[in-house]
């Protein structure tokens, strides 16, 4: 299971790291269309309706189908380069952490290490160190997604180059405090449902030991992830939200454009001209996202160290024979 477990482990820190980063990479390739769509329905001003005139995007069929016809199938991995990078760093930090502080409980106090609620507070804390860690490719990436025909950026290169003469360095961690407020909550519940729904799956169906292991750790993941997004969604739209600050340029073609002085402004203005659905703005493909990459995450990490684990323990066979 995921966590520091004194009885199973047999995966080291740097080996957590890389189980960590294979996942996050082979998750980015799959819900990459889907994290388009979120990013898009997020930054439209106008109501998601086709009863509105105005909006562009009214629902997630008619959005796939426009993307599409108007900047071809490409279109759903905008911003694919930065993404991968966010997705293996963010995976090596946050599963690297995770090990390192469940361990760091088990032996310095008295707390289980398999404790959901130490699950929960370990979780929000690798997370929010992976999150500064990352937060620059983050705001990259959102650029990338966000900009329509023709592009602003042309590479990645060209984007951190424009954006540091244009904007200054902080741009790239436009959106941090929203983020760090929001991810701590978001990451806790990932692991503590997850933790806790394995548990539940265990008692519920003892008899089913390893058989299954690889599907119930991608169930487990995709109902912790829809639980942990929903809990947590309105802060998601306020950091996409000033991550765009200064891109107008590029948004002109979506519809509506607005500027936000910080997060406080950025939540008064969505209320008073949008409604309180305003923060829920893409929760549906946000939760498909989240329930599809929250249990991939967790399905190819478990499988990745039960790999890692079996090779371990194929080399020191020989070594023992010998």
């Amino acid at each position: 299971m995921v966590g520091y477990d004194p009885e199973a482990r047999c995966v080291s820190t740097v080996e957590a790291a890389a189980a960590g980063s294979a996942s996050g990479l082979v998750t980015r390739v799959l819900v990459s269309p889907l994290d388009v769509l979120k990013i898009r329905f997020q930054l439209q001003i106008e109501q998601l309706s086709s009863r509105n005139p105005g909006a562009k995007y009214h629902g997630i069929l008619q959005a796939v189908q426009r993307i599409f016809q108007e900047e071809g199938l490409v279109a759903f991995w905008k911003g694919h380069v930065p993404a991968q990078f966010l997705s293996v760093g963010y995976g090596a930090v946050q599963f690297m952490a995770f090990e390192s502080l469940t361990k760091l409980v088990h032996n310095v106090t008295s707390y289980n290490a398999r404790d959901s609620f130490v699950h929960f507070v370990c979780g929000g804390l690798a997370a929010c160190t992976a999150t500064v860690a990352v937060q620059p490719v983050d705001t990259l990436r959102t650029r990338f997604a966000a900009q329509g025909e023709p592009k602003i950026y042309h590479n990645l290169r060209h984007a951190v180059v424009t954006m540091y003469q244009t904007e200054g360095p902080r741009t790239f961690y436009r959106g941090l405090t929203p983020t760090i407020v929001a991810i701590f909550p978001y990451a806790g519940f990932q692991f503590s449902f997850y933790n806790i729904l394995q548990q539940f799956s265990e008692w519920v169906l003892p008899a089913e030991g390893k058989n299954g292991g690889n599907m119930k750790n991608l169930v487990c993941g995709s109902c912790a992830g829809i639980i942990s997004k929903t809990l947590t969604y309105p802060f998601d739209v306020f950091k996409k939200r000033l991550q765009v600050g200064g891109f107008e340029q590029a948004r002109a073609a979506f519809g509506q454009v607005r500027t936000y002085r910080g997060l406080l402004d950025c939540m008064r203005q969505i209320l008073r001209e949008e409604g309180p659905g305003g923060f829920f703005k893409g929760l549906s493909p946000s939760l498909l996202k989240a329930a599809v990459s929250t249990g991939l995450v967790f399905f190819w990490y478990e499988l990745f160290c039960s790999m890692l684990c079996a090779l371990k323990s194929t080399d020191s066979a020989p070594r023992k024979a010998g």
